[in-house]
């Protein structure tokens, strides 16, 4: 099985072979994870401005969406089982799922309804403050928010944040803990991939606090192997597609 977790930026910011090798730790054997990356487009400045302002808005993932899309097209043509959008907050995942039949994961989707599963009562931890609004429009649009019973911010991005690998820790933790203590959470789902499991792993916090913290991009990962096992993927129903190929997607009129 191939799955390509797709990168929501054109250029890496950390250790490709690294990550790749931890997503593929979560992996089944005989499972592939490869990383991968959209083209480069206009407007990929967008991200980089607003991340050095500590402004993550959401607006960074609306200008990426059509190069996700694009690459989530290239690789159905390309001998990938399933593609999972590596960004947490799930730019382009809808939009792909119009173009092609293979399962196409967006891990907050994903992970919050096998949280779900499981427990009553969420709570959300966040990079930064912008997020905070933007996270409870997306819940909104999933029907999920009644489930979750606060989000709370990291307020921690930018480079080098390995180094700041214990301090995020324990501010994670204590983040979990104020979660159930104040809004009454019974799990915690983690948002921002680059911080938690990249950085922090959300088994050691969980050690910490005895409180379940998931891990969306195992938990991705996972799903979407079973998709594809089970022949599963998103309905043509729910997903209305055409007959599109890439080369519409790099053309012009």
């Amino acid at each position: 099985m191939r799955i390509m977790f797709l990168n929501k930026a054109p250029k890496a910011v950390y250790d490709v072979a690294e990550i790749e090798k931890l997503l593929n730790s979560y992996a089944s054997p005989g499972t592939r994870v490869e990383v991968n990356f959209p083209d480069d487009f206009e407007g990929s400045r967008v991200e980089h401005v607003l991340g050095s302002q500590m402004m993550l808005n959401g607006l960074d993932h609306i200008m990426e969406a059509p190069a996700i899309i694009r690459k989530i097209v290239w690789a159905s043509e390309n001998g990938y089982d399933a593609v999972i959008q590596s960004n947490t907050f799930d730019p382009g995942v809808d939009g792909a799922r119009l173009c092609v039949s293979i399962p196409v994961i967006g891990p907050f989707r994903t992970t919050i309804h096998a949280v779900t599963n499981l427990v009553d009562r969420i709570g959300i931890i966040v990079p930064l403050a912008p997020h905070i609004p933007y996270t409870w429009r997306l819940l909104r649009t999933m029907g999920m928010e009644r489930f979750v019973t606060g989000i709370k911010t990291l307020g921690v991005y930018g480079p080098d944040l390995k180094k700041r690998r214990q301090e995020i820790t324990d501010k994670t933790a204590g983040l979990v803990r104020a979660l159930v203590d104040e809004t009454g959470a019974q799990a915690v789902l983690p948002l921002g991939g680059a911080l938690i499991p990249y950085v922090v792993d959300p088994a050691e916090v969980q050690k910490m606090t005895n409180v379940q913290v998931f891990n969306t991009k195992a938990i991705s990962i996972r799903v979407a192997e079973m998709c594809v096992a089970l022949g599963l993927s998103h309905s043509p129903l729910t997903y209305p597609r055409g007959k599109l190929t890439y080369q519409d997607f790099v053309s012009k009129l």
